[in-house]
């Protein structure tokens, strides 16, 4: 039986703006959310940090504005074999810094209700909840019907805030 390698130590990994095509993160993108016709709508917005490894993107969190003073989170994932390892914390916290050096004083982040880890992520890291927008997730929007987490109906989006 092969061992499969363990992940590096996160100190190996680099974190820096991404000046390349948005396309070429398509599947980290689809990794943080099920709607192809959402991602199409948002893909260019904002800007990226990611998180690389050998010259390889692991990770990758889009911040994009809504105004001056207010950014949002729009985006954020991690590969599997790098999760718990602190790259999504370490994505988010160079996303909080650099909104908060561009003169933003407020983030927001949006995830689905029936993602509970992701939400004790989030709050793990000074989020707070904000506002729930109902029946964000639909066929519509381009989401699955029967989209569920850990048997969790997928509906509902939730806001949380981090004033900087």
């Amino acid at each position: 039986m092969l061992l499969s390698p363990t992940p590096p130590d996160v100190h190996a990994i680099r974190i820096a703006l991404h000046h390349g095509s948005r396309h070429e993160l398509w599947s980290l993108f689809e990794l943080a959310d099920d709607s192809a016709m959402a991602i199409r709508r948002y893909l260019d917005l904002g800007l990226v940090h990611v998180a690389s490894l050998g010259g390889v993107a692991i990770g990758h969190a889009q911040i994009v504005p809504h105004d001056v003073r207010t950014w949002e989170l729009r985006s954020l994932a991690v590969l599997g074999p790098y999760r718990a390892r602190g790259v999504g914390t370490g994505l988010v916290r160079r996303s909080i810094a650099w909104v908060r050096e561009h003169g933003a004083a407020q983030l927001l982040v949006a995830t689905a209700s029936a993602d509970l880890d992701t939400l004790g992520f989030y709050q793990r890291l000074g989020f707070r909840m904000l506002r729930i927008e109902r029946n964000a997730f639909t066929p519509e929007g381009g989401y699955p019907v029967g989209l569920s987490v850990r048997g969790v109906p997928v509906r509902d989006r939730v806001w949380l805030e981090i004033p900087l």
